[in-house]
């Protein structure tokens, strides 16, 4: 019997194909995007040390809408890239995770390229 692939399975998959090429330095680190049924979520993590610089996600207290829809997605990214620019970083390396570029991770991008981020 042929057994259906879990989608998960196949996004990690991707994304592990993904990594392989893609890794963020002190100079220009990972944007890195999971999205969920509840909501989405952005770090910016320096693979040479191992550790999240900035995050941002619909958890947080400033980002208005709390769901996992594309108006919550936009505004993660422009908090994402906010607190980059606070942080001194400019340039980052887009990480997309496994998923399409498309819907809440297209809007996330684009609203972090929008506030200031350069990718």
């Amino acid at each position: 019997m042929i057994k259906k692939e879990v989608r998960n399975d196949l996004r990690v998959r991707r994304h592990v194909r993904v990594r392989r090429k893609i890794s963020g330095t002190t100079e220009c680190p990972r944007l890195c995007v999971f999205r969920s049924n509840k909501g989405i979520y952005a770090q910016i993590i320096d693979d040479t040390v191992g550790k999240t610089l900035v995050s941002a996600s619909t958890l947080d207290k400033e980002v208005k809408t709390k769901a996992s829809n594309i108006e919550a997605a936009k505004e993660v990214g422009e908090l994402v890239a906010k607190r980059a620019k606070k942080a001194g970083i400019e340039n980052v390396v887009f990480d997309r995770g496994g998923y399409i570029y498309h819907g809440k991770v297209k809007a996330l991008a684009e609203a972090a390229r929008e506030a200031g981020l350069q990718f």
